[in-house]
């Protein structure tokens, strides 16, 4: 049996590594989905010629899911039919990822209905098997290898991720439709396990790294990280990003990392300059991300920023309780005062309306 794999023109755009922005969730006054602005925050990620677009994950708010919410498959089915129509404005696809979660039947059904509305790669999260074996874990990995092609996520434990070892990396990666892995546990050793992985199986070609550790983006990206291996040594790149950061200023994030492609391609003279705007980032992303009380103001950090820039028309998430942190909106206009550079208001504020009809 032949396992699905993206078109050629998909893994193109995969394995060049690219933006692609984690899709929030934009809810109206009472909490229900605003089809309005969540077609327009989806036509800004493309028009910001954002690589991709992931939806159904971790910052559209795990709670889509839940009974008496449902709102993952409209808000999926949404962002399919507005990817679509966005990307014949353009001369390169725009990869549609899914996230893909729970145990094996929920999964495997999430897997199957992303697949028939045409998204070409599943984000697998692994949180609700945090007390499953290795073996397991690969075993429901497969399942779902064999309804669509897989992105591997390497999640934080501190937002429900868990410990996931070379090991079972190194297995994963073998996986023949796994197309690319989502590095996000913010921690630099994990980070190595995945890198040591893909080097050592010798997949580097067709599993392309992204990064998601939105606390150290830039360096992620300029790092050649050299392996040894049986074969000799093999010098590998974290290529491109999936991240909750880039679902805001994404036309800058998409010139950030156009910039950072021309460094490691050969071009040096801007990796100081590039050094000193990974402070920068990551002090942003610690605001947004709301760091200071353990990621807890995270999502309605996002929003906020959204919501500032009129993509949103609330910053409100499912869950009443999730609001931003004392002072995190103080901060934020710290960074803005600070960093003017990182934000793209310009770009939203001249076609917002043209995303909005």
């Amino acid at each position: 049996m032949s396992l699905p794999m993206p078109s050629a023109p998909i893994m193109g755009v995969i394995t060049r590594g690219v933006v692609i922005p984690a899709c929030p969730l934009a809810l109206d006054g009472n909490r229900r989905l605003d089809q309005r602005h969540q077609k327009a925050l989806i036509r800004y990620y493309c028009a910001a010629d954002a690589g991709g677009v992931a939806v159904g994950v971790h910052t559209t708010q795990f709670e889509i899911r839940e009974p008496g919410i449902d709102l993952f498959k409209p808000v999926l089915e949404l962002a399919a039919a507005t990817i679509e129509k966005e990307s014949g404005k353009r001369n390169t696809p725009i990869v549609k990822i899914a996230g893909v979660c729970g145990r094996t039947r929920q999964a495997v059904a999430e897997a199957e209905f992303t697949s028939s509305l045409g998204y070409d790669v599943a984000l697998v999260s692994l949180s609700a098997l945090r007390d499953a074996a290795e073996a397991d874990l690969l075993s429901h990995c497969v399942t779902l290898s064999k309804i669509i092609p897989l992105m591997g996520f390497y999640l934080q434990p501190a937002v429900g991720g868990r410990i996931l070892p070379y090991s079972f990396w190194r297995k994963f990666v073998e996986i023949p439709n796994v197309v690319a892995v989502k590095i996000a546990p913010f921690n630099r050793y994990q980070t190595l396990d995945v890198v040591r992985a893909v080097a050592h199986a010798g997949v580097e070609d067709r599993v392309t790294l992204y990064t998601g550790n939105d606390d150290n983006i830039i360096v992620d990206l300029l790092t050649p990280y050299p392996v040894r291996t049986e074969e000799g040594w093999r010098i590998l790149h974290i290529k491109g990003g999936l991240l909750g950061q880039w679902s805001v200023w994404t036309s800058k994030a998409v010139e950030l990392l156009n910039e950072i492609h021309r460094v490691v391609d050969g071009n040096k003279e801007n990796v100081q300059e590039l050094l000193e705007k990974n402070v920068a980032l990551t002090d942003a992303n610690s605001v947004i991300f709301d760091a200071a009380h353990n990621f807890a103001g995270c999502i309605p950090g996002i929003n906020e920023v959204l919501r500032r820039q009129g993509l949103m028309k609330y910053a409100h998430c499912l869950d009443p309780t999730a609001t931003l942190a004392p002072g995190q909106s103080e901060e934020l206009n710290r960074i803005y005062r600070d960093y003017p550079w990182l934000t793209d208001d310009a770009f939203v504020r001249q076609h917002l309306e043209e995303w909005l009809r």
